[in-house]
C-alpha cells in the first residue's frame, strides 16, 4: 500500500486559499534563550576590546524584544550607568524612518516615488553631472543613486543646518561624481532633500511627520531628533578617545540634515521598530495592524540598487561563501550563497556608532548602540547573528504547501509509475515537452530500478506552484518535482523524475 504523507489543510481548503511560511518548530524559542549567555559574553569582550565607554543591545524575535542589556556608562563625567532606555543618538540608522515617511505619504497618493525632486526642490532642476542627465527622482534619493558625492564626513557635521540652508546649497549649484540613476554612492545631501519633501508635501516637518505617523503608533514616544528635550541622566553623552584621555563630543542640535542620522532612542523604543519590520514577514491575510502597510515594510525590505558582489566574503565563523549586497530604501541588504538575507543598517556620527540587522527569513534580528566615535557595530553584530544561527540550529520559515500543489502532486503519483489512466491536471504544454512514450520509457527505467512506491514524503513548497517530494521505495528513493501554470487552477507544465 502506498503511504501518502499530506499536508493536514490538502482535503479540505479551497486551492485559492493561503497559508503563510512558518518554522513548525516547538523548541525554538528555548534553544535561542539558552545562547543568551554567548551572547551577553560576546558583546562584554567586544566593548572592552574596543573601549567603548557605554553601550545597550536587544536580541528581536518574532517580533518580540526577547532579550536586552546594558553596560558601561552613559555619562563618564558623572558615572551614569548605561542602561536599555539610555537615549543614543543612532545617526544613519535614522535614514530607514525618513524612508517610511515617504512610502507612506505615497501609499496616501501624496507623491510618486519617480516624481523629479525639481517637483518640490524647483532648486535643484537642471543640475546634474552632464547635460543629458536625467532629472533626479525621489526612488534616486532614496536608495542613493542620485549622482552627489559620497559626504559622510562633511555630512555629519551638517545636523544643524536649516532648511534655508540646505535650499541656499542647492540654489548655489551642487557638485556631482555621476550622473544620476546608473550608480550607487552614499548621500547624506539627498536624504536632506527628502526630509525637506516631507515638509513641502505634509505640511510638518519631517520629525514631527515620523513622530505622528511612525514613532508613536509604535509607543517609541520618547524618542526625539532634539537631544536637548532628553533629561540629562537619560543622555548618552558621545565621546573620542583623543591624547589618552576621553573627550566629550558637542551634540549638535536637529536641523534638516536630521533626517539622514539625527534620531536619538533607546534600546527598549527602538527595539519595537526592529518588530515592527520582522513583523511584515511572513506574507499573510491576516488584517494590518502596523503603522505601515505590511506589503510597504516588505517592498523596502527588497534591493533598490545594486552595490557589490564580495564572491569570498568571510564570515565571523571564517566561512567563505559568495555575498551580493544591495541598497534598499534607507536600508542595506546583503545576500549569501546559501540564501539567507539580512537586512539593517549602521550609524555613525561624532560620539557615536550603532547598527542594527534581522534575517527576515529567520525571524531574528540585533541592535547595538554605543557612545564613542564610528564605534565599530556592525561586524559584532554579525557575529551575534551568526552565533544566535548556529547555537540554536535555527531554520528559515518552512513555505507552505499550497492545496493546489498537494492535489497535483496526489494526481502526478498515481499516474507516473506506468503512465496511464491520465488525468486532466496537465498544462497545454506538457505534452508537447515530455511526450507519453518517453515518459513511460523513463519510468520503466527508474521503477525497475527502485522499486514500487511504498511512501509519498509531504511536498517540498519552493512557493505556491512549485515544489517536490521524495518517493521513498522498495529498493530506493526518487525526487519528483513539478511546476504549476498560472491558470486557475493551476495545471501542471513542468515536471522531473530522478534517482536519489
Amino acid at each position: 500500500m502506498v503511504v501518502l504523507a499530506l499536508p493536514f489543510f490538502a482535503h479540505a481548503q479551497n486551492p485559492r486559499s493561503f497559508t503563510p511560511a512558518a518554522f513548525n518548530d516547538n523548541t525554538r524559542l528555548e534553544r535561542i534563550k539558552k545562547a543568551i549567555p554567548v551572547i551577553e559574553k560576546i558583546y562584554a569582550q567586544y566593548a572592552l576590546e574596543n573601549h567603548f565607554p557605554g553601550y545597550a543591545y536587544g536580541i528581536v524575535v518574532d517580533g518580540q524584544l526577547l532579550y536586552k542589556g546594558a553596560s558601561g556608562y552613559a555619562n563618564l563625567e558623572e558615572k551614569i550607568p548605561a542602561t536599555t532606555s539610555s537615549m543614543f543618538r543612532i545617526a544613519s540608522m535614522s535614514k530607514s524612518f525618513t524612508s517610511l515617511a515617504i512610502l507612506k505619504l505615497r501609499d496616501a497618493g501624496k507623491l510618486k516615488l519617480d516624481d523629479p525632486v525639481a517637483m518640490y526642490i524647483p532648486q535643484l532642476r537642471g543640475q546634474g553631472l552632464t547635460k543629458d542627465a536625467a532629472p533626479i527622482t525621489i526612488r534616486q534619493l532614496m536608495s542613493h543613486s542620485a549622482g552627489f558625492p559620497e559626504d559622510n564626513p562633511w555630512g555629519d557635521r551638517q545636523l544643524a543646518d536649516t532648511e534655508k540652508d540646505l535650499l541656499d546649497l542647492i540654489k548655489g549649484k551642487l557638485s556631482f561624481s555621476n550622473v544620476s540613476g546608473v550608480e550607487y554612492e552614499y548621500s547624506n545631501l539627498g536624504f536632506a532633500m527628502l526630509g525637506y519633501i516631507i515638509h513641502k508635501v505634509s505640511g510638518l516637518t519631517y520629525d514631527v511627520y515620523i513622530k505622528k505617523n511612525i514613532l508613536d503608533p509604535l509607543g517609541m514616544n520618547s524618542t526625539t531628533y532634539e537631544y536637548t528635550q532628553i533629561p540629562k541622566d537619560k543622555f548618552a553623552f558621545g565621546y573620542r578617545y583623543i591624547n589618552d584621555k576621553w573627550r566629550r563630543e558637542q551634540p549638535l542640535k536637529d536641523g534638516i540634515y536630521g533626517a539622514m542620522g539625527g534620531m536619538i532612542t533607546s534600546i527598549d523604543m527602538f527595539g519595537k521598530y526592529v518588530a515592527m519590520h520582522e513583523a511584515a514577514w511572513p506574507e499573510r491575510n491576516n488584517p494590518e495592524t502596523l503603522p505601515i502597510k505590511r506589503a510597504t515594510l516588505r517592498e523596502m525590505h527588497q534591493p533598490a540598487r545594486f552595490v557589490a558582489l564580495n564572491p569570498n566574503y568571510t564570515f565571523p565563523n571564517g566561512k567563505k561563501l559568495a555575498v551580493s549586497s544591495a541598497y534598499n530604501f534607507g536600508l542595506r541588504w546583503m545576500i549569501d550563497a546559501e540564501h539567507k538575507k539580512n537586512i539593517g543598517h549602521t550609524g555613525g556620527l561624532p560620539g557615536f556608532g550603532s547598527n542594527w540587522q534581522f534575517l527576515p527569513d529567520y525571524g531574528v534580528g540585533v541592535i547595538l548602540f554605543a557612545n564613542v566615535t564610528y564605534a565599530p557595530t556592525a561586524y559584532i553584530n554579525t557575529v551575534v547573528l551568526d552565533t544566535l544561527v548556529q547555537m540554536a540550529q535555527l531554520k528559515p520559515r518552512q513555505t507552505s504547501v499550497s492545496p493546489i500543489l498537494a492535489k497535483r502532486q496526489m494526481a502526478l503519483v498515481a499516474m507516473i509509475e506506468k503512465w496511464e489512466n491520465i488525468q486532466p491536471v496537465f498544462a497545454e504544454n506538457f505534452f508537447d515537452d515530455y511526450p507519453i512514450d518517453m515518459l513511460k520509457k523513463e519510468s520503466l527505467t527508474l521503477f525497475s530500478s527502485v522499486g514500487k512506491i511504498k511512501k509519498v514524503n509531504t511536498m517540498i513548497a519552493e512557493n505556491q506552484l512549485r515544489g517536490y517530494c521524495i518517493l521513498e521505495c522498495e529498493k530506493g528513493n526518487l525526487n519528483m518535482s513539478f511546476t504549476l501554470s498560472p491558470e486557475n487552477p493551476a495545471l501542471i507544465q513542468e515536471y522531473h523524475l530522478t534517482k536519489e
